[in-house]
């Protein structure tokens, strides 16, 4: 079993990664990453991460640094549970840049919906961080829900009503 991802091997990670990487990329941390870095939580089972452009050499280094770290490494992002919010790019929070990489935290928006529709406890937890310290507005976080509405069929997993409730739930009278 590997370690905990903790800020301090986080930090290792992106410099390891920074050094080996020659081309430019952009890293977007997602997910418990993202909770580490901000202090609500100690540590995460794994570094969510999503990149772009798809580099081999990224690809290929990351099996390495998960032994050589000893943390776990997943690929993963909200586009893979929820449709892409339109300007989730800028909307993206710069980290650092290490070598040729320059890191992220992925749109907290993106990350607020794929967590409320997930739905857990830990991802509630999350989510009322990302309020409390002003990453998410509830009026905007039902805005960019509203735009993505129409394209859930396309997340056959997603019951949209289901999801529009736990939305307004969240959001209180900012979504009708």
């Amino acid at each position: 079993m590997r370690g905990l991802a903790d800020t301090t091997r986080i930090g290792e990670f992106m410099r390891v990664l920074g050094r080996i990487a020659r081309q430019p990329c952009r890293i977007y941390f997602t997910g418990g990453t993202t909770a580490v870095l901000y202090g609500w939580r100690e540590s995460t089972v794994d570094i969510d991460l999503s990149f772009s452009p798809e580099s081999d050499e990224i690809f290929r280094a990351l099996p390495e640094l998960k032994e050589l770290l000893n943390i776990n490494i997943e690929l993963a992002s909200p586009s893979d549970f929820i449709p892409p919010l339109p300007g989730w790019e800028e909307r993206s929070i710069f980290i650092v840049r290490e070598g040729s990489i320059d890191f992220f935290h992925l749109d907290p928006y993106s990350q607020a919906l794929a967590k409320i529709e997930r739905g857990h406890a830990k991802d509630i937890d999350d989510i009322k961080d990302m309020k409390a310290s002003g990453l998410i507005d509830t009026r905007k976080l039902a805005e960019l829900f509203e735009k993505i509405e129409p394209d859930l069929y396309r997340y056959p997993a997603i019951d949209p009503p289901t999801f529009r409730r736990s939305v307004i739930l969240f959001a209180g009278e900012d979504i009708g």
